[in-house]
């Protein structure tokens, strides 16, 4: 059975890959974030690839896509539905927002407005939504995939810790190799390659594969390793705020998707080490700017290594 589940995530890797060419470890860390039920912040410039990723992760796994451009003038309402008056009843009726879906792309998130970015939060948080006095199930699954340009401020909101937070993983797929973008050229010829993906699991497989990576063991070893760096991102003078709990239960699970989608039924030091600084940096507030992803790096060769 372990075997049948990792040869399915391995063909889901390459199927995505068939359409977001050379970017396999991008890839890699997306599905991971999906493995842990968590959520994916894309920073980087547009035109490279965010939106053809996102569609083409939910057109693997056949799941409902909904994308939504994140504007100065975007309200709340936009986002999570609102109620209308429905004349032949006489009665108000909900009509659900993009919210309402599987996999929701927010587009240039930090173009919203504060008060619009916070009808997220308990979205991302607890998968629900409260409304009019009711409380609305999201999923499952359900998965946000944030995009903002980190060069453009202008008309900008930057995203509060709070925010940023949510974001299990933060990670940027960066211009394509020349042979790449030579490919992708030639792919993209006669028309939107992704279009025609057609799906190699179900939304119910899925969910059961989150089930699953949450009883992947984790030794005390490496939950006391994984403690020991968190720890030192909260006492280290370069550092003015540290991970948070969130982030820590957040970086246990997505280490438990890696040993899943490597065919382990256990947790290993390198899946610790390996997703630090997309879990870690973008959570980081550092006294008089810097590099935070460095930091991160610089942090992990402070901490012992269990064996």
């Amino acid at each position: 059975m372990a075997e049948q589940t990792s040869q399915n995530l391995q063909r889901l890797l390459d199927h995505v890959g068939s359409v977001v060419l050379g970017k396999p470890e991008v890839i890699r860390m997306v599905v991971i974030a999906l493995l842990a039920e968590g959520h994916v912040l894309l920073e980087d410039v547009p035109g490279v690839g965010k939106t053809l990723l996102a569609k083409a992760i939910a057109k693997s796994i056949s799941l409902d896509f909904r994308r939504i451009q994140f504007t100065p003038d975007l309200l709340p309402a936009d986002l999570l539905g609102t109620s209308i008056y429905h004349p032949p009843s006489g009665e108000f009726r909900f009509q659900p927002g993009p919210i309402f879906t599987q996999v929701l792309l927010a587009d240039e998130v930090n173009r919203a407005t504060p008060r619009t970015q916070s009808a997220l939060l308990e979205a991302m948080a607890e998968k629900q939504v409260s409304l009019e006095g009711k409380t609305r199930p999201l999923g499952p699954p359900f998965f946000v995939i944030g995009t903002q340009n980190p060069y453009e401020f202008e008309g900008t909101y930057p995203l509060p810790e709070s925010q940023l937070d949510r974001f299990t993983l933060r990670v940027s797929l960066g211009y394509p190799a020349r042979q790449a973008e030579r490919d992708l050229l030639k792919q993209h010829r006669t028309g939107e390659p992704v279009d025609d993906l057609k799906p190699i699991l179900r939304g119910e497989e899925l969910v059961q594969m989150q089930h699953a990576v949450r009883e992947i063991r984790v030794d005390d070893s490496i939950a006391d390793y994984l403690i020991d760096i968190i720890e030192l991102t909260r006492n280290r003078p370069e550092i003015s705020l540290g991970a948070s709990t969130r982030a820590a239960l957040g970086y246990y699970r997505v280490a438990q998707a890696s040993a899943y989608l490597h065919g382990r039924d256990f947790v290993v030091p390198d899946d610790v080490k390996d997703l630090a600084v997309p879990v870690l940096s973008h959570r980081l507030v550092l006294r008089g700017g810097g590099d935070a992803s460095a930091v991160v790096r610089e942090l992990l060769t402070r901490v012992v290594v269990p064996t």
